[in-house]
Order: structure tokens, then C-alpha cells, then sequence
């Protein structure tokens, strides 16, 4: 299912597994051991991928399925060459660099700015599944 969304917009980890043609515990485990894909997590864990981590994650897969490089080569590589120099500036906002350089950065939080992208309908269902649950202890008292 192909959404047009905005280059800017965030994606979820679905839209990006679609995108580069594997799947979600491929992702999951490419930032396991690459520190350099930080997704950022809304409350329930729920990742939102910016546009300049899918670029790093198309240089990975690319160093992965395409140049053959184990992940530990890989690793290797990004941490010799760096990710601007891999990338290219134009490819990269200015401020990916300096925020994935800092290693005391907390975790982004997700503002209500940006989850306006978060399917409604979604949020619509927990709502009426967490007044059943309401309803459900209210009796039990």
C-alpha cells in the first residue's frame, strides 16, 4: 500500500520496510547494531522514522545487499569514513550529524505536531478499547 506523504513527513516502520523491501524485524535489528538509527518512539514504542534516517538505512542496506559488507564491515566503515562523508551533505540535514554525534542526547519525544501523521482511526479504537476496560473494573468494584 503506497501512501503519498511529503518528503518531510515522518514514517513508520512499516512505510519504511515497504520502501526498501524487507521487513519490520530486519529494521528492528539494523538498530540493534547500528547506533546511528534512532528512530524516535511515541508513548506506546511505536517508531516514527525521520527522512534522514531512512537515508542511513538505505546506505546500510545498500552496504549490506549490495557491496556485501558483513554488519561488523559495515560497522567498520560508517565509524572510519563517518556517515556525512557516505552520504553527502545535501543528503542530510545539517543537525542529523550533531544530534547523532552526541551520546548524551536524550530520546526525542514524539510532539502532537508530529504525530498528526498517526492514523486517527487507531487512536480512535484504543480509546473505546480503554473505556470497555474502564467500564470492565468499574463493575468489579
Amino acid at each position: 500500500m503506497v501512501i503519498n506523504k511529503s518528503k518531510s513527513a515522518f514514517k513508520t516502520i512499516a512505510e519504511v520496510a515497504e520502501e526498501l523491501g524487507v521487513a519490520t524485524h530486519v529494521l528492528r535489528f539494523w538498530e540493534t547494531k547500528f547506533t546511528q538509527i534512532k528512530p524516535m518512539k511515541a508513548t506506546g514504542g511505536r517508531r516514527y522514522y525521520r527522512p534522514d534516517d531512512v537515508e542511513v538505512l538505505k546506505l546500510i542496506q545498500n552496504l549490506l545487499y549490495q557491496k556485501r559488507y558483513t554488519i561488523e564491515g559495515a560497522q567498520q566503515l560508517i565509524k572510519e569514513k563517518g556517515l556525512k562523508s557516505l552520504l553527502g551533505d545535501e543528503e542530510i540535514q545539517k543537525d542529523f550529524f550533531e544530534k547523532s554525534s552526541r551520546e548524551d542526547t536524550p530520546e526525542p519525544v514524539v510532539t502532537e505536531k508530529k504525530a498528526a501523521s498517526v492514523d486517527v482511526s487507531e487512536i480512535k479504537q484504543a480509546i473505546e478499547e480503554l473505556k470497555v476496560l474502564r467500564k470492565k473494573l468499574s463493575e468489579i468494584k
